[in-house]
């Protein structure tokens, strides 16, 4: 029997199973995951809307963002979907190739959106160190270059990813313990050596990651030593203020993939492996939810014309 199982072939189909150990509450766990996707959908195209639509909104900190708005619709849209099928019919069959395809969306967005966050370090950066320089230096063309650069990085870093799994030969058990597929998640299927695989995701992982939590810590340690040395108190919290959105979202982004990555490198064994998966259904979900309540909240001029144009609508209907 064991001879059976280990014949190596290319599987048809892979079975994502949800969050294992957690199956008869699934319908529970979908409520609050339908909620959050929706309202992740209708903040980041109220909010892209908004930056398209307001001429005035045409500046490089509004459109690196615009950019974050689309990761983060892409993100939702690749995972969310799949895991309510899920959740709710328990539509778990998902062929070679989409897994494949979803895993690639899904670590390509990861790294480009933390491209575009770096992206917004250096905005930052020399809106408050380099004022007098901030328009000639971000121009349109360089903010297009800037946003180019974070895709192709990140279909650099994940096309070998993808290759690397195609090599593999797979074994009969085709179940995936997740609610979407990711890198080691399918290369756990393979019956051939998977060091390769694990090395680079590993490598990859903590050097690109790591190099843009680096650039944006050192963006923001010259950021507060120039706040700092500003005369007054209110110039320094005007400057601040600007910082504030970003910040956060910074955090929303990276602590969680930290904190999953370090429990599930470290604490795999103290740790369920349905909170894990919990935890990272809820990475795909939740950041895309927040984001534009987090800029719609705390940016006056977003807020400011986000609610001219409720306005301006709610006047028309009338």
């Amino acid at each position: 029997m064991a001879d059976v199982n280990h014949t190596a072939f290319r599987p048809g189909t892979f079975l994502l199973v949800g969050i294992p150990g957690l199956e008869k509450f699934h319908l529970w766990i979908s409520l609050p995951f339908f909620s959050m996707y929706i309202f992740a959908l209708l903040g980041n195209l109220v909010l892209l809307f908004t930056i398209v639509r307001e001429q005035s909104l045409h500046k490089p900190m509004y459109l690196f963002l615009s950019a974050l708005t689309v990761a983060d619709l892409l993100l939702s849209t690749t995972t969310v979907p799949r895991m309510l099928a899920i959740f709710w019919f328990r539509v778990g069959d998902i062929s070679f190739g989409a897994c494949l395809a979803q895993m690639f969306f899904i670590h390509f967005i990861f790294f480009t959106e933390s491209g575009i966050l770096v992206a917004m370090a250096f905005d930052r950066y020399v809106a408050i160190c380099n004022p007098l320089r901030y328009v000639t230096l971000l121009t349109h063309s360089v903010i297009w270059r800037i946003e180019l650069a974070a895709v192709v990085r990140g279909f650099s870093i994940v096309l070998p990813a993808l290759f690397l799994l195609l090599r593999l030969s797979y074994c009969r058990n085709r179940v995936i313990p997740h609610s979407y597929c990711e890198h080691m998640g399918v290369a756990r299927l393979a019956c051939t050596s998977i060091k390769v695989n694990v090395v680079y995701g590993l490598t990859v992982a903590l050097l690109s990651v790591g190099i843009d939590v680096v650039f944006i810590a050192v963006s923001y340690g010259l950021i507060l030593r120039a706040v700092f040395q500003l005369p007054s108190a209110g110039a320094r919290r005007k400057a601040m203020s600007t910082c504030g959105s970003h910040l956060c979202i910074i955090l929303l982004f990276y602590v969680p993939m930290f904190f999953s990555f370090l429990t599930h490198r470290f604490g795999g064994h103290s740790i369920p492996r349905h909170v894990h998966i919990l935890l990272a259904c809820l990475y795909v979900v939740v950041h895309p939810m927040l984001n534009p309540v987090i800029y719609g909240v705390n940016n006056k001029q977003i807020h400011g014309t986000v609610m001219s144009m409720l306005s301006w609508m709610g006047s028309q209907r009338n």
